[in-house]
């Protein structure tokens, strides 16, 4: 049988993919996976990056598609890793970051939801407080073994509703908003 999808999100990423999907379905919409290594410009926007990346990959796919960028911006490396943040996960890895931290722990996540059809280029972005830990925590990937989020005690990899409360998520929900309200203009 074959799976009937409202639109694509395109990554490499599939571990970004299941998070999507699993927000998205809360909110009706039905994510499909198209695996593909986009090319990332190199930016000190994220926005910027995401919008490149989503063109790319509606050029790609011949779909409706949507992209996740986000960025890790730590107060006291001066918003660094930022829009850097998955070569510098690549190269030093959360051990690396936390050897370079001392004091001023306080950082926050920022994602950039972009989405690509025929007729629309979108996005949507959304930020979440907080602070980097001082040892790894949890079982999660990426950053999440180390973020703790505003107001809380664990990491993102630590906590059970990462999904109802992360950046992400706070993104996936403005971006399923407009996406919703698009479909039902477009059925009229």
């Amino acid at each position: 049988m074959q799976q009937s999808f409202d639109l694509f999100f395109v990554s490499s990423n599939y571990h970004k993919y299941q998070e999507a999907k699993k927000i998205l379905q809360s909110f009706g919409i039905v994510l499909g996976f198209f695996k593909y290594d986009l090319e990332e410009i190199q930016s000190s926007s994220l926005k910027e990056i995401a919008l490149k990346k989503a063109v790319q990959a509606f050029q790609k796919c011949k779909k409706p598609i949507m992209i996740e960028d986000d960025g890790l911006f730590i107060d006291s490396l001066f918003g660094f890793p930022g829009p850097y943040s998955s070569y510098v996960f690549k190269t030093i890895g959360n051990e690396g970051i936390l050897r370079l931290l001392k004091l001023n722990r306080k950082a926050k996540f920022v994602s950039i939801i972009s989405f690509c059809d025929e007729k629309n280029h979108k996005s949507f972005e959304a930020k979440i407080d907080g602070h980097i830990s001082k040892t790894e925590n949890g079982k999660g990937w990426g950053y999440d073994p180390i973020f703790i989020p505003k107001n809380m005690k664990k990491t993102f990899a630590e906590l059970n509703n990462k999904n109802e409360l992360s950046h992400r998520y706070k993104a996936l929900k403005k971006f399923s908003n407009w996406y919703l309200h698009k479909m039902k203009s477009d059925d009229q």
